[in-house]
């Protein structure tokens, strides 16, 4: 990391004026956050735009967007908002965690409630996600599901986000709002609940959905924002990868859109996963993209070209493929 810069890495963004969602490389520095456009796998510079951190107040978890669990809210001293969404809660709590010590530099009773954030929400060892779905369904104790109207579509057994939240407290799974609002992001990220919309499924075939389910049964074992060359076009996206295991399967999801479903992934058995050279572009990457970048080569041979953002996130990302290949 270069002098002064406390985090950096991806974030998506919302837009100022559109409120589109896009991926941004942050730079966090004691008093600003500044926001990078990426272009062919490098930043763009000058940065994209700047946050000042000084009288910033910080929300997290922010609850503004019930299709993004994992959100950062930042209200600068002039009320201009951002809302910045991170890949998983760790390195959301990671964000918030860092961004917090920058606004509140030079007072510690500020960064000692910041250490107790740190330590912040964790699932209780002797609640297990499984057991909570299960008690859900329960007919006499369950949630009660409400008919939703989602773009002509009505769905049966739905519910308002706020309804769960409630549920999780009067069960005692969790003993505030925050952690129950914690624990239904969890319930999302692992595929236990799904946004209404996203069960619009543009497959026709039962033989597909089933398929697909058994893909994103598995466990998740590592997340986090790549870049990824495309197979027709050959540009380079961020995208949010999801790795899981039983069945080994590596997911890529986009970032800008709202459902929470892969535009793509594969199965890791049988496939082969390497770093690539560091020093010039690589053979078959696309545009001047060098750096940190690594192959996965599958079964029915279809290459994948990877980026991550630091020689260390490369060779945690191959570690943990390797150990499902």
């Amino acid at each position: 990391m270069e002098d002064g810069v406390l985090k950096e890495g991806f974030l998506v963004k919302r837009g100022h004026i559109v409120h589109n969602w896009k991926a941004r490389w942050f730079i966090l520095r004691q008093n600003t956050l500044l926001y990078y456009k990426l272009e062919g796998g490098r930043k763009v510079t000058p940065p994209k735009g700047r946050i000042l951190l000084d009288g910033c107040t910080i929300t997290c978890p922010c609850l503004e967007y019930e299709n993004r669990p994992l959100l950062i809210k930042l209200k600068t001293r002039t009320s201009t908002e951002y809302f910045l969404e991170a890949c998983s809660r760790e390195e959301r709590d990671a964000w918030a965690f860092e961004i917090t010590g920058a606004i509140h530099a030079g007072q510690p009773g500020k960064v000692q409630q910041l250490h107790i954030l740190k330590n912040s929400f964790k699932l209780p060892p002797h609640i297990s996600l499984h057991r909570i779905v299960d008690k859900m369904h329960d007919s006499s104790s369950g949630i009660r599901p409400s008919p939703n109207m989602e773009q002509g579509s009505t769905y049966k057994k739905t519910f308002i986000g706020s309804s769960l939240v409630d549920w999780l407290i009067s069960n005692s799974f969790s003993a505030n709002r925050l952690e129950a609002v914690t624990l239904a992001s969890m319930l999302m990220e692992e595929n236990f609940l799904r946004p209404a919309e996203s069960y619009k499924k543009k497959i026709s075939s039962k033989e597909e959905i089933s398929l697909s389910t058994v893909e994103l049964s598995g466990t998740v074992v590592k997340q986090g924002y790549l870049a990824k060359q495309g197979h027709k076009r050959k540009n380079w996206k961020v995208r949010r990868f999801v790795l899981r295991k039983d069945p080994a399967f590596l997911h890529y999801y986009d970032p800008s859109k709202e459902e929470n479903r892969p535009v793509g992934g594969f199965s890791l058995r049988g496939s082969l996963v390497s770093a690539l050279e560091d020093n010039g572009v690589p053979t078959g990457v696309k545009g001047n993209v060098q750096g940190n970048l690594f192959k996965v080569i599958t079964k029915d041979d279809t290459h994948y070209y990877i980026q991550a953002s630091s020689k260390a996130e490369r060779a945690e990302w191959i570690e943990a493929i390797k150990k499902l290949t």
